[in-house]
């Protein structure tokens, strides 16, 4: 019959299949789209950021100069060579103004001093207050922003709302986030690693690689190189310039994307030269140190094999002078190690033996005693060395 609707057979499943074909190819159509708007946009801002502070008036800026001098100072308004400077402020910054104008050296030397801590022997290269001046404007107004841009979110050295505070948060979090992904187990493992004599063997050649991947204005770079190579020896940066330490954060940043984004790990932090690796694969994490020391090798940093190390994280790792333990219930433990304890105990008695006013002796073990009940589980710790400091004060009396 001619009004009769004839069964479409195969050329109905023919029909779907194209229009679902077509569907697909205008998703991924709309999806190219989408991100090609989404990467120009991003280079567009990229731009903007940079051009902003990838210029080297903000560091030849006489109310830029003046504030890094009113920063610098914190701390430091007792020496006579900060009060000195102060007395003629706006002259000395003028001077500098002009220097950095002219494309003159605003280097005066370094004051070198050794400082004994934990038993080793830290060499000091400090700058003078005018050198510093110019270094915390180039940190604060050029290297910083620029900088920290492509720093992970757990790098937690030396950066504004970071510090050693946030990197042990950041180690509570990762620990209580692997228990709950693992099935509420603490059945794991961490790979600790330190590097050995870290600002030592930083290398310069890679170092201003680095800088002028992120900075393109010439006279920022050579301001930047002249703070660097003042070392000498093609390696090592200062323990005492503000320079050394963003340019010591941002050394191994290709070592912290390779880790988060090439060995897909997640529960991973860094302080400085400190950093850890969770994973609840043993065999992995071995496969991730061979990576690791590949790419250290490339980069020149050399790792501290007695410091390196896979635990359970039953047992525990080391990580700022503190223990970390995943227990089954998933509690975190965080205990102290015991050099800490015994090297207070030994200050204390040096100080009384060298007849300091109590005070002195008050405060400074209050300082140890605040730091120690807020970083770590050492309440019976803290009362032993109560006990201690009160039998040492007062055993006189």
């Amino acid at each position: 019959m001619p009004g009769e609707l004839k069964p479409l057979g195969a050329d109905k499943k023919r029909y779907k299949a194209f229009f679902f074909e077509r569907f697909l190819v205008n998703s991924r159509e709309r999806k190219q789209a989408r991100f090609e708007r989404r990467c120009e946009k991003r280079s567009e801002h990229k731009k903007a950021f940079a051009t902003h502070y990838d210029s080297f008036a903000n560091v030849a800026n006489m109310d830029n100069l003046y504030t890094a001098f009113l920063k610098s100072r914190r701390g430091v308004s007792w020496k006579a060579s900060v009060q000195h400077y102060e007395a003629h402020a706006l002259s000395n910054i003028a001077e500098t103004y002009r220097k950095l104008r002219a494309g003159e050296s605003v280097q005066s030397g370094f004051v070198s001093f050794d400082v004994h801590e934990r038993g080793r022997c830290r060499h000091i290269k400090s700058v003078h207050i005018s050198e510093r001046v110019v270094q915390k404007c180039l940190c604060d107004q050029v290297l910083v922003p620029l900088l920290s841009r492509s720093l992970i979110y757990d790098n937690g050295a030396s950066l504004r709302g970071k510090g050693v505070h946030f990197a042990l948060q950041r180690v509570k979090t990762h620990l209580a986030r692997f228990y709950r992904s693992n099935g509420f187990s603490n059945n794991g493992y961490v790979l600790s690693i330190d590097f050995s004599k870290y600002f030592d063997t930083i290398r310069h050649d890679i170092l201003l690689k680095i800088l002028h991947q992120h900075i393109h204005d010439p006279d920022i770079l050579a301001l930047c190189e002249t703070f660097v190579t003042v070392f000498g020896n093609n390696r090592s940066l200062g323990l005492g310039s503000q320079i050394s330490q963003i340019c010591a954060i941002a050394y191994p940043n290709r070592l912290d994307h390779y880790i988060k984004e090439k060995l897909r790990i997640q529960y991973y932090g860094r302080y400085m030269d400190d950093l850890y690796v969770i994973h609840q694969d043993k065999q992995y994490l071995c496969h991730c140190l061979d990576k690791i020391k590949s790419i250290c090798n490339d980069l020149g940093i050399i790792i501290n094999v007695k410091k390196t190390r896979i635990e359970s994280l039953s047992h525990g790792f080391i990580f700022l002078q503190g223990r970390y333990s995943l227990l089954k219930t998933g509690k975190i433990l965080c205990l102290p190690r015991q050099q800490s304890t015994r090297r207070i105990a030994r200050k204390i008695k040096k100080m009384v033996k060298v007849g300091l006013p109590g005070k002195d002796i008050y405060e400074s073990y209050q300082s140890w005693r605040n730091t120690f009940r807020r970083r770590f589980n050492a309440y019976y710790t803290v009362r032993r060395m109560d006990y201690l400091y009160n039998k040492t004060i007062f055993k006189g009396d």
